[in-house]
C-alpha cells in the first residue's frame, strides 16, 4: 500500500511539472513576440495598441410597409417640384423617412395633413437635418427606403415616337418614375399581398414574394437596370432569372418562367439589362427537380426583392426579402410597351428605348 502511493505521487509531480513549464513558455512567447514585430505591424492583433477588427454594423431586418397611397403622394411633391423647378426640390424617400419616424414604421397612421406640414415647413426654409436631428430612427428608416426606392424616380432619356423609315432614335430628357413594373403594358394579372403565406414543398417555409397571376406567354420586364447574376433551373422557382441593381442593394427574382423558351433572346449570366427591357416569359414551370417541368398550378409570375446591405447577406441564412405587394401597385403607373420582334422565336423587345444614367451606354 505504501509502495503504491509512492508511485501515484511521483506520477502527479511530473504531470504538474510539465504544466508549469508550458505556462511559462506561452507567457514568455507573449511578451517576446511583440517587440519582434516589424514597426509598420499596427494592424495586428498582437500589437501593443490591441487593436482587432471591429465587427461590421449593417441594417439586419427591414419591415417594408409603405402604402401605394403614401408612395403615389411623396413621389409626387418630389417629381412635381423638380419638373417645375421650384425653389425647394423634395426628396421622397427623405419625406417617407421622416414619416416613418412619426408613424413609428405604421404607415396605417398616415395623414394627408402631416405631410403638407412637413413640405411647407421645407418650403419655409427649414431643412431636413434641423427636423430630423432629434429623430433617432431616422437614418434606419432613410438607409432602408433609399436601398429598396434609389432607382424608382430620378432623371432618365426616353426615346420618342419616331417616323416610318427613319431609324435614327431621338431622346427626350424626363425626370420622373424610372422603374417599370414587371408586366408588359396590355398584358393583365392580378394579385393580392400574399408574403408570408406558408409554402411546402420540399419544406415548410414563407412566401417570400408576390404571385402575378397570368397568362403563359406575357412577356416579363426588367424593374430596374442592372446585372443577371442568376439564369437558368431551381427546383422551387423552375426557369428563374435574378438581377442585381446597379448599386448592389437590390436582388430582383423572377420565377416560374416559360416552359421550353423562358428567356428573351440573348440573356446571359453577366449580361447588363435596362429598366424596360423584355427579359423574359411568364409561364407555370418549377417545384421539381427535374428541368423544364411545369408543376405550379396556376401561371404566374413570382416576383421577389431582396435587400443586400453586406454581402454576407446574399446567400446567409440571414436574408432580407420585403412585401412587394405595394411597390407592385405603384409601379402600374409606368409599363414598359413591347413589339413583336421575331415571328420564328416569338420574342418581344420594348417598343421604346430609355438611357439610364446609371448604365454605361
Amino acid at each position: 500500500m505504501f509502495i503504491k502511493s509512492i508511485k501515484i505521487n511521483k506520477s502527479y509531480i511530473i504531470f504538474v511539472s510539465v504544466c508549469i513549464i508550458i505556462i511559462a513558455s506561452i507567457v514568455l512567447v507573449s511578451f517576446i513576440y511583440p517587440f519582434s514585430l516589424p514597426a509598420n505591424s499596427n494592424n495586428l492583433i498582437w500589437n501593443n495598441n490591441e487593436i482587432q477588427e471591429e465587427k461590421k454594423k449593417y441594417i439586419k431586418w427591414v419591415d417594408f410597409n409603405v402604402t401605394y397611397d403614401v408612395l403615389d403622394k411623396t413621389s409626387k411633391f418630389d417629381i412635381n417640384s423638380h419638373n417645375n423647378n421650384e425653389p425647394v426640390k423634395y426628396n421622397w424617400i427623405e419625406l417617407l423617412s421622416y414619416l416613418a419616424c412619426k408613424y413609428g414604421g405604421n404607415f396605417k397612421k398616415f395623414k394627408q395633413n402631416d405631410l403638407i406640414s412637413l413640405t411647407d415647413k421645407l418650403k419655409n426654409g427649414a431643412t431636413m437635418e434641423e427636423l430630423t436631428k432629434d429623430l433617432k430612427n431616422y437614418n434606419y428608416y432613410y438607409e432602408s427606403y433609399d436601398a429598396i426606392l434609389h432607382e424608382f424616380v430620378g432623371e432618365y432619356e426616353v426615346e420618342l415616337p419616331s417616323d416610318a423609315g427613319t431609324e435614327a432614335k431621338t431622346f427626350t430628357k424626363k425626370y420622373g418614375v424610372k422603374a417599370f413594373l414587371p408586366i408588359a403594358k396590355n398584358y393583365s394579372f392580378n394579385h393580392y399581398d400574399d408574403f408570408g403565406n406558408a409554402r411546402s414543398y420540399g419544406f415548410k417555409r414563407v412566401h417570400l414574394g408576390n404571385d402575378l397571376m397570368g397568362s403563359i406567354g406575357t412577356p416579363i420586364i426588367a424593374v430596374e437596370s442592372g446585372t443577371v447574376e442568376a439564369l437558368g433551373w431551381n427546383q422551387y422557382g423552375g426557369w428563374r432569372i435574378g438581377i442585381r441593381s446597379m448599386d448592389k442593394k437590390r436582388y430582383y427574382y423572377y420565377a416560374h418562367l416559360r416552359k421550353d423558351h423562358p428567356y428573351n433572346t440573348d440573356m446571359y449570366e453577366g449580361k447588363t439589362v435596362k429598366a424596360g427591357d423584355v427579359i423574359g416569359y411568364l409561364g407555370m414551370t418549377g417545384y421539381s427537380t427535374k428541368e423544364n417541368v411545369n408543376n405550379i398550378n396556376i401561371p404566374h409570375l413570382h416576383f421577389g426583392m431582396q435587400l443586400i446591405f453586406d454581402e454576407c447577406q446574399k446567400d446567409g441564412v440571414n436574408q432580407i426579402w420585403i412585401d412587394v405587394y405595394q411597390i407592385i401597385e405603384f409601379l402600374r403607373k409606368n409599363k414598359s410597351e413591347v413589339v413583336r420582334e421575331n415571328n420564328d422565336t416569338k420574342d418581344y423587345t420594348r417598343k421604346y428605348d430609355i438611357i439610364d444614367p446609371v448604365v454605361s451606354e
